[in-house]
């Protein structure tokens, strides 16, 4: 199964993770989409977790490496469908004020606008 999907929506590009983004040689190929996304201009981003079972904290750097490539560029990555496990995880690291979190992908996406 392919670990990530993009499709965009008007000026926002949607980023659908699947399975567990753990930091392996998969999601490290995730940094390289980051990249990717902004050097396209593409820099408004939901982060779509729906299909995500579960992240540890190798897979919260990617979240924040996206997040902070994004702002420095003017744009921003939100987090859609957050699962109880990851919730915790951003919990325990302190990372859920990092993130603007939705419950959706269609409120993330409607809170670029």
């Amino acid at each position: 199964m392919k670990k990530h999907t993009i499709r965009d929506d008007g000026d926002v590009t949607i980023l659908e993770l699947n399975g567990r983004v753990m930091g392996d040689t998969e999601d490290t190929a995730l940094f390289n989409v980051v990249y990717e996304l902004a050097d396209q201009g593409k820099v408004n981003v939901v982060m779509d977790l729906c299909n995500v079972e579960w992240m540890n904290s190798k897979g919260l750097g990617i979240c924040i490496s996206g997040a902070t490539t994004f702002r420095n560029r003017g744009g921003d990555l939100k987090l859609a469908c957050v699962s109880e496990k990851v919730e915790s995880l951003l919990n325990k690291t302190r990372m859920f004020g990092v993130f603007e979190v939705f419950n959706s992908v269609d409120e993330a996406i409607k809170s670029f606008k």
